[in-house]
């Protein structure tokens, strides 16, 4: 059992720990591989909570930083290059965009937030509709906030966590871009973000490293999302 960062990141590093309750045997990465190889298409995108559209389909959803990489996780996810867009413009997507999994999942990607040049008009935008989102999304079974490995937290990720613990929906920390550091200094920041998850109301407390470039933790994040 790995966790998928085995051959990069200079060298080895430990397999997930079962202290999450997800199961991630290779039996169970393979089945997930195989879900995801189905037809996964864009639904909607939603620039306010009431364009959001109703589904009663188990949802997980994706929220992080202006360029953490969520678009380009999800295309990995999912084995798809241009599924989820990203945007040359930090801080450009202003919608919640949703992709159904072969009716099976959704997945939902948040707008990024903690973009330095965003008005204030946009920030409070964001927060409503995220907030609302989480608040009352009752299909919604798990969030995965996306940090970009080279930074770790910052203060604007401390703002969401805010509004995401007042959602109440369990949310696991996802480390992208995991490639782009060294392996000393990959296991410092995902020991620095797992010791603020754990003591955060709704947060699993195990960081997951992943790098979409790479395929790192990639298998893994499937079978953990289907078992949302």
């Amino acid at each position: 059992m790995t966790n998928g960062t085995n051959s990069g990141a200079g060298g080895d590093l430990p397999p997930p720990e079962a202290e999450d309750g997800f199961i991630l045997d290779a039996e169970t990465l393979k089945a997930a591989e195989k879900i995801f190889r189905r037809e996964c298409r864009f639904v909607a995108g939603a620039d306010s909570f009431a364009r959001i559209p109703k589904s009663h389909i188990p949802e997980v959803a994706f929220a992080g930083r202006s360029n953490v990489g969520k678009s380009s996780l999800i295309n990995a996810v999912t084995g798809r290059k241009n599924l989820a867009r990203s945007s040359n413009t930090p801080g450009r997507t202003q919608q919640i965009n949703f992709f159904n999994l072969d009716e099976q999942l959704q997945l939902a990607d948040l707008p990024g937030y903690g973009y330095a040049k965003a008005t204030r008009s946009k920030v409070h935008a964001w927060n409503t509709m995220v907030s609302q989102y989480l608040r009352t999304r009752s299909n919604l079974k798990r969030l995965f906030v996306l940090i970009d490995a080279r930074h770790g937290l910052l203060a604007a990720d401390f703002k969401a966590l805010d509004i995401i613990d007042g959602g109440g929906i369990p949310y696991i920390g996802v480390l992208t871009k995991a490639d782009k550091i060294k392996k000393s200094e990959l296991e410092a920041v995902k020991a620095s973000v797992e010791d603020v998850f754990r003591t955060r109301k709704t947060s699993f407390p195990r960081v997951y490293v992943t790098s979409a470039e790479k395929g790192w933790g990639i298998p893994e994040l499937r079978a953990i999302l289907l078992q949302a």
